[in-house]
């Protein structure tokens, strides 16, 4: 197999929607299973980086666009594209301050937005709102292993959802979304109630050390970010993917078995 090239490698980015209320929980949405990655798995809304969420035309339709260089504008705006067409979640205000409130826009808008049919640029444009950059705070960066043929370079985003707006899946993407604990979901992914991979139960790990959706920004603000790419290593009983010890997940020695 010939050796693939840092141009290969997809940007994505994905986002940890939090909130306190009724406990601490993260969105999660359920990937159809005829998806061709991470099929029936639990997962945190996101995906790949499109041509449109690097439009210059975003200056004036976001806040907090100069405070990030050009890929980091792209990846925050993607990610709140992806929560939006897999979540029905817009991390946005009205021009005026008001808040979005109740259904962002019906699931026909972001049906057409996923399918590439309606540009995201032009929703925000159309209700007259603004997406807040400034909201996301980084909480992860992992590389796919060279082990695996799809590689993706994913930005792990950390936000507090807003109080005022309801989450539904899109049906297309997504068959089921929902909040949970995430000790629950790691519950659930150890007895096998549910599919997790493993970047996503990793972070579910490293969330679950905060005491809510405040300290879990604070947490991933306080961090340095170490980029994750996991790495093959032989051991007695087998093959590993060995994470770096600075990475904030502690030890990590995953049976290679288990993950692919």
């Amino acid at each position: 197999m010939p050796a693939m090239s840092a141009a290969d490698i997809k940007p994505a980015a994905t986002i940890l929607l939090l909130r306190d209320d009724p406990s601490f929980e993260v969105l999660m949405v359920k990937r159809h299973h005829q998806i061709d990655f991470a099929s029936g798995a639990l997962v945190f809304p996101g995906g790949k980086t499109h041509a449109g969420d690097h439009d210059p035309a975003w200056a004036d339709h976001v806040v907090g666009w100069e405070d990030f260089d050009a890929e980091q504008r792209g990846l925050r705006i993607a990610a709140i594209r992806e929560v939006f067409e897999e979540a029905g979640i817009l991390l946005a205000h009205r021009r005026n301050g008001e808040p979005i409130g109740g259904e962002a826009c019906p699931m026909e808008v972001r049906e057409a937005v996923d399918q590439g049919r309606t540009p995201f640029l032009d929703v925000v444009t159309g209700i007259d709102a603004r997406l807040d950059l400034g909201a996301l705070t980084v909480f992860a960066r992992w590389i796919t292993p060279a082990i695996v043929p799809k590689r993706f370079d994913t930005w792990f985003y950390a936000v507090k959802a807003p109080d005022d707006q309801l989450a539904a899946c899109d049906g297309r993407e997504t068959v089921d979304a929902e909040w949970i604990e995430p000790a629950e979901a790691l519950r659930l992914a150890e007895t096998g109630g549910r599919k997790v991979i493993f970047p996503t139960r990793m972070n579910l790990k490293l969330l679950a050390e905060a005491g809510g959706a405040d300290d879990a920004v604070a947490r991933a603000r306080a961090r340095t970010l170490v980029t994750v790419e996991p790495v093959v290593q032989a051991r007695e009983g087998g093959r590993v993917l060995v994470l770096p010890p600075d990475a904030g997940y502690g030890v990590v020695e995953e049976p290679l078995e288990k993950v692919m």
